[in-house]
């Protein structure tokens, strides 16, 4: 099992930091191996927004639910839902912050924000999942790749699952975890196809100097890769053995500079 960590003591959640607005919206997804599949985006609200969108697969017909329609689910469901005020540390930031109103995502720190895990069960079933606060002082009603399907996450049977962090438009605009998956599909190892996807995404995105985007996979046998953008990406695996502590290798150093080799994007 994969799971991303937060650098920061804020991570995720209702005590995320704010919309441009002063309001604190929630995403998360979950997917299955068989293709099923729950999302939730721009939820307030709600703790537990994972679990919400685990519902959303397992309790409707649909894949995912939005806004008021998601609190309203949720209720229906007997969650509760509350959104409590800005603490006086999130509303420090957002008034300092609307003093210049200036959108600069720092790396490795809010672009650093989502949870995400790939769970890979004694059966064989693997599962997904991803939950996020978002970008710090996003415009409201932004929503990034954690609850799209196919982006910020994926997982296919017999092949394996990927799950991607960082600046959501630029893995929505790559379809990240999906590529990744296929590329798997493809023969391409876990580790060779997340150094693939940053690389194409180097190269598709502009600015990547200047954003972070931190990409996990692992396939049916358990093999695990890591890539990112920048240097600085840290994860977990866990198993029977314990948990240990990884720092992914990079395309980029953390003064801009080319770290690696782009061998992988040369491949057919």
């Amino acid at each position: 099992m994969l799971t991303e960590l937060s650098n920061g003591q804020r991570s995720v959640g209702l005590g995320g930091w704010p919309d441009r607005d002063g309001i604190v919206t929630l995403d998360a997804a979950v997917m299955l191996d068989d293709a099923r599949a729950g999302s939730v985006a721009g939820v307030r609200g709600v703790v537990h927004p994972v679990r919400l969108a685990r519902w959303v697969m397992e309790r409707t017909p649909h894949a995912m639910l939005v806004g008021e329609g998601a609190q309203r689910f949720a209720r229906e469901q007997g969650m509760a839902v509350h959104e409590p005020p800005l603490d006086d540390e999130q509303r420090a930031r957002w008034e300092a912050w609307k003093k210049e109103g200036r959108y600069a995502p720092v790396v490795n720190v809010e672009n650093h924000d989502t949870i995400s895990m790939i769970a890979l069960d004694a059966a064989g079933t693997m599962a997904v999942a991803s939950t996020t606060s978002g970008l710090a002082f996003k415009m409201h009603g932004r929503v990034g790749d954690s609850p799209v399907i196919g982006s910020g996450l994926y997982a296919d049977r017999g092949v394996g699952g990927a799950v991607c962090t960082g600046l959501g438009e630029a893995v929505l605009r790559t379809v990240g975890a999906h590529a990744i998956v296929e590329m798997m599909r493809m023969g391409r190892s876990p580790q060779e196809a997340c150094e693939a996807l940053v690389h194409r995404m180097i190269e598709r995105v502009p600015g990547s100097h200047d954003y972070q985007v931190g990409v996990l996979a692992m396939d049916h046998a358990g093999r695990v890769g890591a890539f990112a953008v920048q240097d600085g990406f840290t994860y977990a695996v866990a198993d029977a053995a314990g948990n240990t502590m990884h720092r992914s290798a990079a395309a980029l150093q953390l003064d801009g500079s080319i770290q690696r080799a782009m061998k992988v994007q040369q491949r057919p």
